[in-house]
Formats: structure tokens, C-alpha cells, sequence
């Protein structure tokens, strides 16, 4: 989204945190969870979960409403030309985006969590519309309308659903690379979708980004010379805007250049010979009601977008509110924030408003201006409402491609190019996670989205699936010192010629489980002498009922090759497991110990005296004066690590 907001927000940051501290503590924050805050937080206050406002209400003090005004006013002047292009977007009427812009502000705000969320149509949300609907029916016709507003009451029904079920931690499994692919390939659509207004063309409706551009291609030539001026005109002041004046709405000052520029053109030669077509006065910033098309073949066909269109929402919410508790020290409640941007939805659905989240710019700024209570984000609403009335009758000179121009900058913001750029040179699993993600938005985006998350997730499970396991052994410096310093096996630290120390760092799961029955039989397949493991368990984090049956079945067929498994350091949640799923009885209760020394003197003696007596390395405390079966030791003169050469 727009590039001017986080400048202004990071550049108000301290100031905006200054003030907050000499108003005394945010609710909501750590130092100020007390009384109503903190019951908000915790969900002890019994209205909190259906009526959530209720619990800072009774903080909004006369202080609190001027910085909240303040905020919401700087907020609302922010968003007008932003809703007006997210709309164009969207294929929507430009007032759509103002409609999206206030009401579910006010609903997110009432029923959310976070303390500074600003709600409203947002760029990933209008590119998911355009390019779902898009093939489904004319965009800006009634019935595309229709089925907009059907596409926002099923998303919006999904994530109150998913929020009253609790699922609050399913966003935690789109990771960061997806949303980085998923907004760079947002982008080019956006900039595919605006080329014929940018140069004039007239690229068939419907067409695919890939079309689009190989029509472009063919057909530069033909483009409008005064439309394509108008365009790069509104860019360069766009661009010189957010570089030399970043505390000015960079898209107001694009839109008035462009808007100037075309208006002297139209003076000068004629809207016939420059063929500038401009937006069109808004008929009513006042948002209607409205009826969503309901039908059972709209309610089908819109059953997986709006999946999509609930999921991506949610992340864009969460993410932001979470991005900004980092600096307001606020606790969130996720679960709560899926419940108010789904009513957000729901009822914006009936409201004209197409589907919305959380938005960064509106956020940063609500958060950099001084706002100190959600009310901040619920008076944006009726103030937009107001500067909308007053600049409806402007949008009549706004040039379409003036509309383009400041387009082309959002997309350019929205790729991430330092993230990206480092993906692909040092992270070859996540440069895969990118490229699906990205490409796949640019073929179908939708499905594109999911294919990016389907992967990270395969190669997580990929990664847990294997979990490192390494033989350790005392470094020479140790021998003979009782205090069982370990390091990685290897010519400078050999291992015990009957007892393997592995150190597994990971899950014994389902899906890890075959991969640790290879590790281990591979001690013995490699030396059959080395009939004994000691697993060095303080790495591992969970086992589930596959893994406790792998560790029981290791310990008898040791017992059966005339050794044992011995389990070290074994975390409570992992020896619970164990007990209950009754592995323990295999293992040997007595073979689950605290620590090295307990497990190397439970083992040694068990151990072949005719190979220990043989045998030069000396690896334990044990080994050094006596044999398993205690027999004195004797000295072995060419043995450079014995203590008496």
C-alpha cells in the first residue's frame, strides 16, 4: 500500500510514544493492565467476548477523545484518494471504496482487539476481488456488484466462525515468504489491470495478466500520446512527493498534477483530440443498503474465493495489529480480532462495502497520531463520510489516467525487494516458497495463494521430518573427568567402540518417525559391537504416540542384541507421553534418567569386558581403573590416552 504512510508513521513514531507516556499508560498495554483493560485482555469480564467495547468505554476520557479525533481526521484525509484507486482495483464504482472505508471501520473497531486497527479496503483484498470475479462477470456491472457484496458476507461469515471456533492460530501458518510473494505478485497484476489506462488502450476485458502484457506489447504503438502524458506526469509528481515532501499525502499530490495537467490539455486541444476520460462525480458518498446476490450458483462459485478472501483478511489484520502491539505494548487477542473482522464484514455486506481488513497505512497513522482508544478508528468513519460529501463533485476532473499513475506507484511499493533479494541468494527453500507463491498469483491468484502456502507447509513438515541427530563423545581433554563434557564424534573425540551417545534435536512425530529408525539402526548396522544407545533427549520437544512406540520398540530389539536403550534428560511433556502411552514398560523406568554420569554408570557395567579390555580409547570416567565386569584395568603402554602410559 502507500509508501507515505510508514515513513510518517516511523518519523511520528517517538513523538506519538512521548505523548502517550505523558498521558500515563495506554489501556491495554503492559503497564496499564489494570482494572478494565486488563479484563479485556484476559476475557474475566463476561460482556468482553460479545460486547468487547464495553471494557475501554468507560476509559474514553475528554483527553483521550482530542488525540482520538485528531487521529481519526488525519486518518480520513488519508484515505479518500486510497479508497477511490482501491475501488478502481476492485472493478468497482469509485464510492464502493469509500462505502468499505466506513462502516467496517466502525464494526472491526467496536469488536477487534487491537487498541489501533484501522479497517478498510485494502490493495491484496482489491486485487483477490478484481481477479476472482473478473471472469465471472463485467466488472462494475450490477450483478459483478452483486456478487461482491456476496463474496463479503461468506468472508466475513467464515471469519466470525473461525473466531467464535478459537482458530485464532491458523494465521500463524502463512509464513512471511508467502505474504512477500503474494503482495509482488498482487503488484503486477495491479499494473497489468491499469495499462490500458495508462496508455489508452484498448486491452480486451477479461484478459489474463499474460495476455495483457503480450497485447501491450503488440499495440504500443497505438497508444494515446496526451493520456499516456497525463500518466507519467502524475508518477514523476507522485515519486518527487514521497521523496521531497513525506509528510505530504503523496497520492493527493499526484492526483492534483495529473488532474491539473489534463485539465489544460482538454483547454488547449479538446477532450476529442487528447481522448482524457476522467472518473466522474461520485453519485453519494453515503453508503446504502444494499442486497447481496444470494443465489445458489453465486454462493458456489464464490465458495473457495471467499476462503481465500477470509484467510488473506485475516493475516493482513493480524499481521498489522501485531506489527504495531510491538510498539504500543499492547497483548492481542487473536481469536477476538477474527470475530470483529468478520462482522466488520458481515455487516458491511449489507452496507454497499466490499470486503475489507486491517490497513497498514490508516493503521500506522492512526497509531502515529496520538490515537488512545479504538474510538480513534470508529470516528474515521463519519469524518470521511464528511470530506467525501465535500469532494465528491472533484472527482468529476480526476483523469483515469491520472488514477493509473498513482496506482503504478502503490505497486511498486508493494514489493518487498530487500526481503525478496535476500530470499533468493541465501534461503533455497524459502527462493522455492517465493517463486510458487508469486508465479502462481500471476496465473491464477487465488490458487496461487494456496499453492505458496501448501508449499512452505510441506517443506516444514519436510524439515520436521528429519530431525538432526549426531553421535557425541568426550574430547580428549575430558577423558577421565567425571564431568561428562560432550562434543560431535570424530577423529579428535572418538566414540565408545559399545556404547553410542546420539544427540536428537527435533520431534519424534508420525511423520519423523521413520527417519529416527534409521538413525538408530544404523549404529549397529555400521558396528555390530555397539549394541548400546544413550539418546541425549533435552533437544527433543514433543513425542506423539508413533514416537513413543518407536523408542519402545528400539529398547527391546537392544534387549534382544544384548544392550539397551538408555533415554537422558527426557523433558516432562516427552516422559509423560511415554508413561501414558505405556513405552516406559519397554524402555525400563529405571533407563530414563536426569543425566550423562547416571546413564554411562548404568550402562558400563553391562558392557563386554573382553572388548573393553582390548580396547585403547579409554572414552569414560569408568573405563579408566577398572573393567565393566570390575576387574582392575590393566595399562596399555602404547596407549597415548591412558593415564599411567
Amino acid at each position: 500500500t502507500s509508501a507515505w504512510a510508514p515513513k510518517a508513521a516511523a518519523s511520528c513514531c517517538r513523538a506519538a510514544r512521548a505523548a502517550h507516556e505523558d498521558a500515563g499508560p495506554l489501556p491495554g498495554t503492559h503497564r496499564g493492565l489494570r482494572g478494565t483493560g486488563d479484563r479485556l485482555v484476559s476475557g474475566t469480564l463476561p460482556a468482553s467476548r460479545w460486547l468487547p467495547f464495553l471494557a475501554w468505554w468507560p476509559l474514553v476520557t475528554r483527553e483521550s477523545l482530542r488525540h482520538d479525533a485528531t487521529a481519526a481526521l488525519t486518518g480520513a484525509l488519508v484515505v479518500l484518494p486510497q479508497a477511490v484507486a482501491f475501488a478502481t482495483i476492485a472493478g468497482l464504482p469509485p464510492q464502493y471504496g469509500l462505502y468499505a472505508a466506513m462502516v467496517p471501520a466502525i464494526v472491526a473497531a467496536l469488536w477487534g482487539s487491537s487498541w489501533h486497527l484501522v479497517s478498510g479496503p485494502t490493495t491484496a483484498i482489491s486485487v483477490l476481488v478484481f481477479a476472482t470475479l473478473r471472469p465471472l462477470a463485467e466488472p462494475g456491472s450490477e450483478h459483478y456488484i452483486g456478487m461482491v457484496l456476496a463474496l463479503s458476507l461468506m468472508a466475513g461469515l467464515m471469519q466470525l466462525a473461525m473466531g467464535l471456533a478459537r482458530l485464532g492460530a491458523v494465521v500463524n501458518f502463512i509464513s512471511h515468504t508467502v505474504v512477500v510473494g503474494f503482495t509482488a505478485g498482487a503488484a503486477f497484476l495491479i499494473v497489468a489491470s491499469q495499462i490500458k489506462n495508462f496508455f489508452g488502450l484498448a486491452v480486451p476485458r477479461g484478459a489474463s495478466f499474460q495476455e495483457t502484457l503480450v497485447y501491450a506489447g503488440q499495440h504500443l504503438g497505438e497508444a494515446h500520446l496526451w493520456v499516456t502524458l497525463v500518466g507519467v506526469v502524475t508518477v514523476a509528481a507522485g515519486l518527487l512527493a514521497r521523496r521531497w515532501l513525506p509528510r505530504w499525502p503523496y497520492m493527493i499530490v499526484a492526483m492534483l498534477a495529473g488532474g491539473a495537467v489534463a485539465a489544460l490539455l482538454n483547454r488547449w486541444l479538446g477532450p476529442v483530440v487528447t481522448g482524457i476520460e476522467t472518473v466522474g462525480a461520485l453519485p453519494s458518498a453515503v453508503p446504502s443498503l444494499s442486497a447481496p446476490d444470494l443465489s445458489f450458483s453465486t454462493l458456489q462459485s464464490l465458495l473457495f474465493p471467499a476462503a481465500v478472501v477470509a484467510l488473506l483478511g485475516l493475516t493482513e489484520a493480524v499481521a498489522i495489529a501485531r506489527s504495531i502491539a510491538t510498539r504500543s505494548r499492547q497483548r492481542l487477542d487473536n481469536d477476538q480480532e477474527f470475530i470483529g473482522q468478520g462482522l466488520s464484514n458481515v455487516v458491511g455486506s449489507f452496507v454497499s462495502a466490499y470486503p475489507s481488513s486491517g490497513s497498514f497505512n490508516r493503521s500506522g497513522i492512526n497509531f502515529a497520531g496520538g490515537a488512545r482508544t479504538p474510538l480513534a478508528a470508529a470516528l474515521s468513519a463519519p469524518f470521511l463520510l464528511a470530506i467525501a460529501v465535500l469532494a465528491a463533485p472533484l472527482a468529476a476532473y480526476l483523469p483515469v489516467a491520472a488514477m493509473a499513475g498513482v496506482l503504478f506507484i502503490v505497486a511498486w511499493g508493494l514489493i518487498d525487494w530487500q526481503h525478496i533479494g535476500d530470499i533468493l541468494r541465501r534461503h533455497p527453500r524459502e527462493r522455492l516458497v517465493l517463486l510458487v507463491t508469486w508465479i502462481g498469483v500471476l496465473v491464477d491468484l487465488e490458487k496461487g495463494l494456496f499453492a505458496g502456502i501448501v508449499v512452505s507447509l510441506l517443506l516444514y513438515l519436510y524439515r520436521t521430518s528429519q530431525p538432526a541427530v549426531d553421535e557425541r563423545a568426550p574430547p580428549p581433554a575430558e577423558l577421565g573427568n567425571e564431568r561428562r563434557k560432550m562434543v560431535a564424534a570424530g577423529p579428535d573425540a572418538p566414540p565408545c567402540p559399545q556404547l553410542a551417545m546420539l544427540r536428537l534435536r527435533g520431534s519424534i512425530y508420525f511423520g519423523a518417525v521413520e527417519h529416527v529408525r534409521n538413525e538408530l539402526r544404523r549404529v549397529d548396522a555400521a558396528d555390530p559391537r555397539r549394541r548400546w544407545v544413550m539418546l541425549l533427549a533435552q533437544g527433543i520437544n514433543f513425542v506423539d504416540l508413533a514416537g513413543a512406540e518407536l523408542l519402545a520398540e528400539e529398547a527391546e530389539r537392544r534387549k534382544a542384541l544384548g544392550g539397551g536403550l538408555v533415554i537422558v534428560g527426557a523433558q516432562p511433556a516427552v516422559e509423560h507421553q511415554l508413561r501414558r502411552s505405556g513405552a516406559i514398560a519397554a524402555i525400563g523406568p529405571a533407563r530414563l534418567v536426569a543425566h550423562k554420569g547416571e546413564a554411562i554408570r548404568l550402562a558400563y557395567p553391562q558392557l563386554d569386558s573382553a572388548l573393553c579390555r582390548t580396547c585403547t580409547r579409554r572414552v569414560f570416567f569408568e573405563c579408566q581403573a577398572r573393567l565393566p565386569d570390575g576387574e582392575p584395568r590393566p595399562d596399555l603402554p602404547d596407549d597415548p590416552r591412558s593415564p599411567n602410559p
